[in-house]
């Protein structure tokens, strides 16, 4: 085993040492590599995969679970700021049992369970302030659910309720949300997070929410209208804007082709709320009527004379005399009671709608020469939903249109892709001529090495027979030599093996100098 061991590597130094300068730096330099690769490959499978036992713990809580999995012995990573402590992932249960067991972490993560350790004797004022403090953790953690949204502070402002006051302070609430790198928060998120808060508060109204982000600036102050922030009016404005163009736009690109018109749209949206309650009285036709009644008076009797005359000298009224007539009197009244219908309407216009559209269409004249600008207005106003009575206006025009800036940029794609193709085409060709010289030098070293292995086969093969007689004659003499004899043929014969590996490694290293060499003791014979 041993002289099996020593031969190979006897061989592996002669061929090591047949090797050109080069061929070492590589042999060695690839065997460097491949015990790298293998040390990494044992590395990567013997390191454990591991998962996070506890995630935004304070610094306290932290230190504490690092210091119970020291004493445990449970190898651990620190990751997310400290707030995060990962062990291997076929010991995360255990050992997150066995640390709840000893009661870690020990500070509470806010929200709801601030209530659970309340006292019976506690005060009111405690028991505001923790309801207080458990709204905020609930609604820390919910917003901080939100897609883009890393983490949020919330705070409440709760006014005590006064029973006898006629006006009560408003409740009001401010957030501020840390979003991840890259990420923005949309005004529909903006507004989520605004009526989920309000929702979620008795009495909170959402015109009293603010939010703002890390940067301090302020995404959010509802002003009642419903409309949002003046950020969030001018995103409304520019949706519309572009609903409205590229609606147009689909349009005159079927009429007049792709690239030969241009729409622009100016809108004004009416973002004030306004509420208008009315209330009208009505009745039907030839409806009977709920109640009626006539009242009719009539009198008839003889006249009284005539009272009348000139007042005397001692202002006495004299009468003058007249005969009596008969008198008679007659008055009749009628009440009817109809039915009345009340209608009361409350009307309440929701803010955004447009108050005034503007829209300029800009048509090619080479490609519209028999397209009339007035049937094209028609139709912008007809497609786009325009109302001239409310004032909306539509101006078509037909002008020649600049296409050298087009021209210029078809031409640079033009050179573009000529020029790619010529360098994939002498890519190609050095590609193929890289290929050929390499083919060839593969030819070239199999036939030296197919010429190599004959000549070293055929040197092999003389050696071999000359040794196997050599052997043979020896073992042919029929004599038994004395013991002397005997030490001195084993020590020989042991020259006689060292001989031949020799012989046989300088075969295998410089096998066409073998060859000759024998060739000419050949010749020499």
């Amino acid at each position: 085993m041993r002289h099996n061991i020593t031969r190979s590597l006897s061989r592996y130094q002669s061929t090591f040492n047949s090797f050109a300068p080069g061929q070492k730096v590589v042999a060695v330099v690839g065997t460097l590599g491949l015990l790298l690769a293998g040390f990494m490959v044992f590395r990567w499978a013997s390191t454990p995969d591991y998962s996070p036992l506890f995630s935004n713990m304070s610094s306290k809580d932290a230190s504490a679970v690092i210091e119970k999995l020291d004493a445990d012995g449970v190898p651990y990573e620190i990751s997310g700021g400290g707030g995060t402590v990962m062990v291997p992932q076929d010991k995360v249960y255990a050992t997150r049992i066995a640390l709840s067991g000893e009661g870690l972490p020990t500070s509470s993560d806010g929200g709801y369970s601030l209530l659970d350790s309340q006292s019976i004797s506690a005060s009111q004022f405690q028991e505001q302030t923790a309801f207080k403090r458990a709204m905020e953790g609930e609604l820390s953690r919910t917003i901080g659910a939100i897609d883009g949204v890393e983490t949020a502070v919330v705070h409440l402002a709760m006014p005590e309720k006064q029973v006898f006051a006629d006006e009560q302070d408003p409740t009001t609430a401010s957030v501020l949300v840390a979003t991840a790198a890259g990420a923005t928060l949309q005004p529909n998120q903006v507004q989520a997070i605004v009526h989920l808060v309000a929702s979620s508060i008795d009495g909170l109204d959402p015109a009293k929410v603010t939010v703002a982000d890390a940067t301090g600036q302020v995404l959010s102050v509802d002003d009642g209208t419903g409309s949002g922030s003046a950020s969030t009016r001018s995103q409304q404005v520019e949706d519309y804007q572009d609903q409205m163009t590229t609606k147009i736009q689909q349009m005159l690109d079927r009429v007049v082709g792709s690239g030969n018109s241009k729409v622009t749209v100016s809108a004004n949206l009416d973002f004030d709320k306004s509420v208008q309650e009315s209330k009208s009285y009505t009745t039907k036709e030839n409806a009977k009527p709920l109640s009626e009644s006539v009242q009719t008076e009539e009198y008839k009797g003889p006249g009284g004379s005539s009272i009348g005359g000139v007042v005397g000298p001692d202002g006495q009224m004299e009468p003058t005399g007249g005969a009596g007539k008969d008198g008679a009197y007659k008055k009749e009244s009628k009440t009817s009671d109809n039915a009345v219908d009340t209608v009361v309407e409350h009307r309440e216009s929701a803010p955004g709608a447009p108050e005034l559209v503007s829209v300029s269409a800009v048509l090619d004249s080479a490609a519209a020469r028999d397209i009339s600008t007035e049937d094209v207005a028609a139709l912008i106003v007809a497609g786009a939903g325009l109302d001239e009575a409310r004032g909306d206006l539509v101006e078509v025009q037909a002008m020649p249109f600049d296409r050298t800036a087009e021209e210029a940029a078809k031409k640079e794609l033009e050179d573009a892709a000529a020029a790619e193709k010529k360098a994939n085409m002498n890519e190609a060709i050095r590609n193929g001529a890289l290929g050929g010289v390499v083919a060839l030098i593969l030819a070239l070293a199999w036939f030296k090495g197919r010429k190599r292995a004959k000549a070293r086969d055929q040197a092999t093969t003389y050696v071999v027979e000359q040794l196997r007689n050599e052997s043979a004659a020896r073992t042919a003499t029929p004599v038994e030599p004395p013991p002397a004899v005997l030490a001195l043929e084993s020590t020989e014969q042991a020259k006689a093996e060292e001989m031949r590996a020799e012989l046989a490694a300088l075969v295998e290293r410089q096998p066409e100098e073998v060859a000759s060499l024998l060739r000419g003791w050949l010749v020499q014979n």
